[in-house]
């Protein structure tokens, strides 16, 4: 039987008070860790903001969002991992619905075409 394989995107949040090099290293951890266990569609580095409220008494953190296609026992596993590592303040991962992934696939192919349409009898 073929496994299954979903769309996720998660959004963690950083310490950024180790300093610089910890947040890219603890970014380039958890990227490669999804990288491994499935497809990285896109990162999304936000970057330093401040927090809503202050978390274990830190108001700014670093956002990071990643959008994956992973087999359905990874998130499982990311968000365990998540909760293990001290410089991650906070984390989710959601699972995206399939017929939003084709809406938004179809969009991006018709922009495109569009685009080169365009592109097209501009050149004429």
């Amino acid at each position: 039987m073929d496994k299954v394989i979903n769309s996720y995107e998660t959004l963690f949040i950083v310490n950024c008070e180790n300093g610089e090099e910890a947040v890219k290293a603890t970014v380039d951890k958890f990227t490669g860790l999804v990288a491994e266990n499935g497809t990285v569609e896109s990162v999304n580095e936000w970057g330093k903001r401040r927090l809503a409220y202050p978390i274990n008494d830190i108001p700014e953190g670093y956002y990071v969002v990643v959008n994956f296609k992973s087999e359905a026992d990874f998130p499982a596993e990311l968000d365990r991992i998540f909760n293990i590592d001290e410089n991650i303040m906070r984390s989710v991962i959601v699972k995206i619905d399939p017929k939003k992934v084709a809406a938004k696939e179809a969009a991006v192919a018709a922009e495109e075409a569009a685009n080169e349409e365009e592109t097209a009898a501009d050149a004429e």
